[in-house]
């Protein structure tokens, strides 16, 4: 995978002409700063640029007799980005997502300059403003990985590790689909925090035949998805229900559509086994 990616990079620079390269800081956050500064420093067979979300170190690769690196600094400081040469406007900043808004206190503005706004990159304005889409384009995306999570719950209910195995990769296909930066705030903070977990919960139950290996997964698969979908707005009520006896006797949860409980950690065994702890609306 490394070979193949560095390969990919090669391939990448072997296209820019006269190419000069050299690292720079830019501030930021998160996997959304990272997209949105690298779409603003992009052009293809002229510039590139790599962020590294972890270290805030971005590699500049350009052609050195097309731009320059004050010219791709500005415009991804125009997208609402410092770094140590210029700065963002303000009002570009202030209109980043929450998670998107690094800290600017450590920042020296001795001989910084403030990047001129009205040379805003038309293609970069949406990304600058992180701005939210309307509830339906949310629930479209959650939509998915919830129904997605019944079907998985329904074939526990019927102890089919094949058929759980089937849904939960369906499963992992809604989730690697999620726009995070289409997620309404209160949303995509939940997301942020458990959507490593989910996806792992849902490969390890799609890796898997074994319906006891599966309910195992569950347990945690469904804790995770009740906080998201505790904060998503619902279209019908959502049944949080427990089993007593799951897990080992820690008891365990999951979420229905239904008010009537069918157990998916004892199918047939004990259907009947649980109660309802919260209606989600």
């Amino acid at each position: 995978m490394a070979t193949v990616m560095s390969l990919s990079f090669i391939s990448c620079y072997a296209q820019i002409k006269n190419a000069k390269t050299e690292t720079v800081k830019i501030y930021g956050n998160c996997g959304m700063c990272e997209k949105t500064i690298e779409k603003a420093g992009n052009i293809k067979n002229v510039s590139n640029v790599d962020w590294n979300k972890d270290t805030s170190m971005a590699t500049l690769t350009y052609d050195a007799k097309q731009t320059n690196q004050d010219e791709i600094l500005k415009r991804i400081a125009l997208v609402g980005y410092d770094s140590e040469q210029f700065l963002a406007p303000n009002d570009v900043y202030n209109n980043l997502h929450g998670c998107c808004k690094y800290d600017r206190n450590p920042l020296s503005t001795k001989g910084m300059k403030m990047a001129d706004q009205s040379k805003m990159p038309m293609d970069s304005t949406d990304h600058a403003t992180h701005k939210m889409p309307m509830n339906a384009q949310e629930s479209n995306q959650l939509k998915a990985v919830f129904d997605n999570y019944f079907s998985v719950k329904d074939a526990l209910v019927q102890t089919n590790g094949d058929i759980t195995s089937e849904k939960s990769t369906t499963l992992l296909t809604a989730l690697n689909a999620i726009e995070m930066d289409k997620l309404p705030m209160d949303v995509h903070t939940v997301w942020m925090k458990v959507q490593t977990d989910l996806k792992e919960e849902a490969k390890q139950m799609a890796d898997s035949k074994d319906a006891s290996r599966q309910r195992d997964q569950f347990v945690a698969l469904s804790e995770n998805m009740y906080k998201l979908m505790k904060i998503s707005k619902q279209e019908i009520p959502i049944y949080y229900q427990h089993c007593p006896m799951a897990n080992g006797g820690k008891g365990a949860n999951w979420l229905s559509k239904e008010n009537t409980i069918t157990n998916p950690y004892y199918g047939s065994k004990m259907l009947g086994c649980g109660a309802n702890l919260e209606t989600i609306k």
